[in-house]
């Protein structure tokens, strides 16, 4: 109570808030402007039955069960920032961009234009593959142009949104979005989940209740979690002063890359159904017979599970990479007559530094993994498909929230100091 009276006192931290609320109410309206010609009942019925749709609606932030003109929520914005950060990684004038403030802000500008064309080309694979399972009335050239034309409109919309969102300093604002998504679609979820048919089935329920919560235990604990390597700084001499001396620590997270992996996962996975959809109809038998073997073979829940499971504990070592680099820490520490207890300045501190940073990702990238396919072991192992911890839902909504209290506290420590 105390924290939520000190926001309201505080003028710009409530006017963001308030702000943000106002942006996430837009969103919701826009949420449920549906695509013309889309067949609701016959979409409804689709997700319902179907992992890979209901995994692309949590992807979407809850947008694609409507079909609205918002449907494809900012997938497009983050494949082309995933392009970027690839290429950064390759080309080293774009890593060099990284670097400096005017180079990121050109690279940011690069990827919204690389966005429109994805959207473009994501949407229509999305409506040829909507389209063949019988939820559009008249799947024909003019309706399919207007709906790929409003849903990459409303993929910039939703882009433009998150950016001023993440303008106001307390929290990013793609992620708020798809929370926003995910916890407007929870009701639906858990009315789904809850549903007890029989006596014989009280006791899956109970299960599955406690899993729940020592899920969402065990995701704030593994968030939370880091390793704190100590870092001794020697004295030196300032004109007749002699100072220095300061014990400090480098915080190393266990989970380093937060929900990122798992989105940079869902986005390369979902692309090879999207883009065999644009050869099931191809004059090639053999674009044919390929475009089929990869949708059915992303249908089959064993494939597509340890696909899954793979994609994200590679992307967590690859985006903890991106953003930790264990050379350019060690020469910060020596630049500032800094040293790890035990351990050389220079080439020793990165190789301590970067061992350390392996064995850390191991576990985190572990347990990421396993709760990205926790959807499919408890489908598996209660055999019900209702009961489903949505285990990427969670650790969204955890660190999300993590990450937006921890940035208002900073503000409001700030406004603090400055009075």
């Amino acid at each position: 109570m105390n924290t939520l009276i000190r926001i309201w006192h505080t003028k710009e931290v409530r006017n963001s808030l308030l702000f943000v609320l106002l942006m996430l109410v837009l969103f919701r309206v826009t949420a449920h402007i549906p695509v013309p010609g889309i067949d609701a009942s016959s979409l409804k019925d689709l997700f319902s039955s179907n992992q890979f749709f209901g995994l692309l609606n949590i992807f979407s932030g809850g947008t694609l069960k409507n079909f609205s003109i918002v449907a494809m929520g900012v997938a497009p914005y983050i494949t082309s920032s995933i392009i970027f950060q690839l290429l950064a990684m390759i080309i080293p004038s774009m890593e060099e961009m990284q670097k400096e403030e005017q180079g990121r802000q050109k690279l940011n500008q690069w990827t919204r234009w690389a966005t429109v064309p994805l959207a473009f080309i994501q949407g229509y694979g999305l409506i040829l593959l909507l389209s063949q399972k019988g939820t559009f009335f008249h799947p024909g050239t003019l309706t399919i142009f207007f709906a790929i034309l409003s849903m990459t409109a409303g993929t910039i919309f939703l882009m433009w949104i998150g950016e001023l969102i993440s303008e106001k300093n307390i929290g990013n604002g793609i992620s708020i979005l798809i929370l926003a998504g995910i916890i407007a679609g929870l009701p639906t979820t858990l009315s789904q989940s809850l549903v007890v048919y029989d006596r014989s089935q009280l006791i899956t329920l109970i299960l599955f209740v406690v899993a729940a919560i020592v899920t969402i235990i065990g995701i704030v604990i593994m968030n939370e979690a880091q390793r704190n390597i100590p870092v001794q700084y020697a004295r030196h001499v300032q004109g007749s002063r002699l100072s220095g001396g300061v014990a400090s620590h480098i915080p190393l997270r266990l989970n380093m890359g937060g929900v990122i992996p798992i989105i940079f996962a869902i986005s390369i996975i979902l692309f090879p159904s999207v883009l065999a959809q644009f050869f099931l109809n191809a004059r090639t038998e053999i674009l044919r017979n390929a475009a089929t073997v990869v949708l059915q073979l992303f249908q089959n829940q064993l494939i597509y599970g340890i696909a899954y499971f793979l994609l994200v504990f590679l992307f967590t070592y690859f985006y903890s990479a991106v953003v930790f680099h264990p050379d350019e820490v060690a020469e910060n520490i020596q630049k500032q007559g800094g040293f790890i207890p035990g351990i050389r300045p220079g080439k020793n501190t990165s190789e301590y530094l970067g061992w350390i940073t392996n064995r850390l990702l191991l576990a985190g990238a572990t347990f990421l993994s396993v709760i990205a396919v926790l959807p499919l072991l408890v489908q598996h192992a209660t055999g019900n498909p209702n009961l489903v911890i949505g285990g990427t839902s969670i650790l969204i909504i955890v660190a999300v929230v993590i990450d937006s209290v921890k940035q208002i506290e900073a503000q409001l420590t700030m406004r603090e100091y400055e009075i």
